[in-house]
């Protein structure tokens, strides 16, 4: 028996990308950043990208387990740095900019905030040693590939970790094909990475 919430699900998913085309560039994927200014051996941390099937818009977040692995690191060091002191210096006594748009009227167009505190300074100061020391020394932390499923009112999200490198458009097109196979049953994590994990060992190589 069909999920009639999935059904519907689907259809309003349909609806929309029939009604907000996508600006699908080179191999009908959504690309919606710039790899002008990406070295041809550096290393990747996350990406987006999207493709239709079945008529459905798919978007890609993909993680390089590296990436998974500093923001573990990045939360581990807020937990041993404690309570961040209440500054809300980027919203409070804001101070706004004009520029003239006439003989005697003149428009705000950007607003410039204050300096952090001295105990917000001192925070971020002592955050920032806990997170250099905690990356040097790694944490005891294993990432393998994984991937899933979830289904938006506008298109069909995959949340997928996988160690692939991606600097240019043409290994973007190869990270929508693996979601795109992942998706349609044709292989699986465990065939294309087997026996992967990236841990303390790959953390501490790739910090040389």
């Amino acid at each position: 028996m069909k999920n009639r919430k999935q059904e519907l699900l689907r259809q309003i998913q349909r609806q929309y990308h029939q009604h907000h085309p996508w600006c699908l560039q080179r191999g009908g994927l959504y690309i919606p950043h710039s790899y002008n200014e990406i070295s041809s051996d550096a290393l990747s941390w996350w990406d987006d990208v999207g493709f239709i099937l079945n008529k459905r818009r798919v978007i890609v977040w993909w993680q390089h387990p590296r990436c998974v692995y500093s923001d573990a690191i990045d939360e581990q060091s807020w937990l041993e740095a404690g309570d961040n002191p209440q500054d809300n210096w980027l919203v409070d006594d804001l101070q706004k900019n004009y520029r003239k748009v006439g003989a005697s009227r003149k428009k705000v167009i950007s607003y410039s905030c204050r300096e952090p505190s001295i105990k917000q300074k001192l925070y971020y100061e002592h955050l920032n040693n806990i997170r250099e020391r905690i990356s040097a020394d790694g944490i005891d932390l294993e990432v393998y590939p994984s991937w899933r499923l979830e289904n938006l009112t506008w298109a069909i999200g995959v949340s997928l970790v996988a160690p692939i490198e991606i600097r240019n458009e043409k290994e973007l097109g190869e990270l929508a094909l693996l979601a795109r196979r992942l998706m349609l049953g044709q292989t699986k994590l465990e065939s294309e990475f087997p026996a992967y994990r990236y841990g303390r060992v790959d953390w501490l190589k790739e910090r040389v």
